[in-house]
């Protein structure tokens, strides 16, 4: 299986999960720490995993330059702070006996030199800055239409005004992200064809 092509659905459809199950999750007014909290902290965390996946993948759809290699670092750079966020949610949920245990377990950790700079207030948000930047390029290269660039922009944005738009959010993200799984196939299949051709 193409992962690159999988991750262009998946992921998107992971966050997804994650909004809609946060929305689910809050309805009797009690969201964490449970199973509803972990499962919802898992689908992103699977959908952010896919993203590291991804991006190189779109990368070898750009042509060489640093601009490129800079947008690619720091895509990867939002995913892996994601990743880490979400890691910390996941077991300070799994420690806590309760909401208020949870509360303390994460105020310890924000309070670690950096953490919050690093893994709340600015990492997470270069995967979305980088995203938009990268889909720009993909767009300028004629390898994403012009509106992909423009939903994933408004899809990043949707968050900001409320968490409850996460689901709105990935649904934009997988319109925008469809589109390339052509080029993604395209890309495979020529790779496979040199590595056959030098390998006879």
């Amino acid at each position: 299986m193409n992962i690159a092509r999988f991750a262009v659905v998946a992921a998107p459809l992971f966050m997804m999960a994650y909004g809609v199950i946060r929305l689910i999750g809050r309805m009797d007014g009690v969201y964490g720490p449970g199973l509803d909290w972990q499962a919802a902290h898992l689908a992103n965390l699977a959908g952010l995993v896919l993203f590291v996946f991804l991006v190189p993948a779109l990368r070898r759809l750009l042509s060489p330059g640093w601009v490129r290699d800079a947008v690619v670092a720091v895509t990867l750079i939002g995913a892996a702070t994601s990743i880490v966020q979400f890691v910390a949610d996941i077991v300070q949920g799994l420690l806590a006996a309760d909401k208020a245990e949870m509360r303390a377990l994460g105020r310890e950790f924000h309070s670690l030199p950096g953490v919050d700079l690093a893994f709340y207030l600015v990492g997470p948000q270069l995967l979305y800055v980088g995203m938009i930047a990268l889909t720009a390029l993909l767009a300028r290269a004629r390898v994403l239409p012009w509106w992909s660039t423009a939903l994933v922009l408004v899809s990043s944005l949707l968050p900001v005004v409320t968490l409850d738009l996460i689901p709105l959010s990935a649904a934009g993200y997988l319109m925008a992200l469809l589109p390339l799984r052509r080029p993604l196939e395209r890309r495979r299949t020529e790779f496979a064809s040199l590595t056959a051709g030098a390998a006879g």
